[in-house]
């Protein structure tokens, strides 16, 4: 890597950010970013950027609207200090989930934080397993659209014996999932099967139906954000009461609100394999696997940066 390229980071998650800087052998960019008393965001960046190919890397993860005004305020003061080009390089993109008016009256905030990443200066953004495919479309700008699926895939190969493909089934838990369900489900060769659930009348449980076989087989579920874990852990459960034989769920990004920790140690998942899109805190529970996807930006950040080909990483 030339002096040409500078990697810049917030306080969102600075492990991953280390694990990105160390993979392209060049050091930690120079920035200050903090508070002043009233609790508004300083920034300053203290090393010449100017003609340079920048890059940030901040998740927009909890606490969700501190971090995402650290990467408005960081764009800006590069923006301003001549940066031949910044890349927003958030691997979990906050407020993802509000990507349509699901009733009236309602924002689509996720096309509102897009245009403020626009407006703040970004000229691209590098994101990971966006909750809805279709939000690259809320940018003007240049999105890559990474996957995490080569880190699952890895793991989950050496984790279950793939060589009896017919004892392993992967498990979407909703139909919206299911497009995503089924391209794990294709790259580690396992059958698929789905969760559909249904309110007979409001206010009344969900009743459960899966489609496809689990009886007597070892099931991954598969989805992109685990937050309170209140429909993971009902899925489940649903499956045991189906003869899964043992239960893994792997998501991509581990939100983990409220209790969510507590009740996947209570519950009948084996282990919940997540990545480090987000930083958890607590990492004594036992349950919880956490996968690195530090290698996987960092050689996204190299392609950009060198204008090759970043599909090529998914081939």
């Amino acid at each position: 890597m030339n002096n040409k390229l500078k990697v810049f980071s917030g306080n969102a998650n600075k492990e991953l950010y280390n694990e990105i800087v160390s993979y392209l052998g060049i050091s930690e960019s120079k920035i200050y970013v903090g508070r002043f008393a009233d609790g508004e965001v300083e920034v300053k960046i203290e090393e010449n950027i100017r003609g340079v190919d920048c890059f940030v890397v901040q998740p927009t993860c909890p606490p969700v609207n501190e971090n995402l005004m650290e990467l408005l305020i960081i764009i800006d003061a590069l923006k301003r200090a001549s940066a031949a080009r910044i890349t927003a390089v958030i691997p979990y993109f906050g407020y993802a989930r509000q990507d349509r008016k699901s009733e009236p009256r309602v924002p689509i905030t996720s096309k509102l934080v897009a245009n403020l990443i626009v407006a703040a200066g970004a000229n691209r953004v590098l994101t990971m397993d966006l909750h809805a495919g279709q939000i690259q479309g809320f940018f003007d700008i240049p999105v890559d659209h990474l996957f995490a699926t080569p880190v699952f895939l890895e793991y989950f190969n050496n984790l279950v014996d793939t060589r009896n493909k017919e004892d392993v089934v992967v498990v979407s838990p909703d139909a919206g999932g299911v497009e995503r369900a089924r391209a794990f489900a294709k790259r580690l060769d396992t059958a698929l099967a789905i969760v559909d659930k249904r309110r007979p009348t409001p206010n009344q449980a969900e009743i459960m139906n899966i489609i496809g076989d689990v009886k007597n087989k070892v099931v991954v579920i598969f989805d992109d954000i685990v937050d309170t874990g209140g429909t993971l852990i009902k899925v489940a459960e649903r499956l045991k009461e189906e003869g899964a034989k043992k239960i893994y769920a792997a998501c991509t990004h581990p939100v983990l609100s409220r209790d969510a920790e507590k009740k996947i140690m209570n519950s009948f998942i084996e282990q919940l394999v997540v990545t480090n899109t987000i930083p958890l805190y607590d990492k004594k529970n036992e349950k919880i696997k956490v996968l690195s996807v530090g290698k996987l930006l960092a050689e996204a950040i190299k392609r950009i940066h060198l204008n090759t080909s970043v599909s090529e990483l998914f081939v």
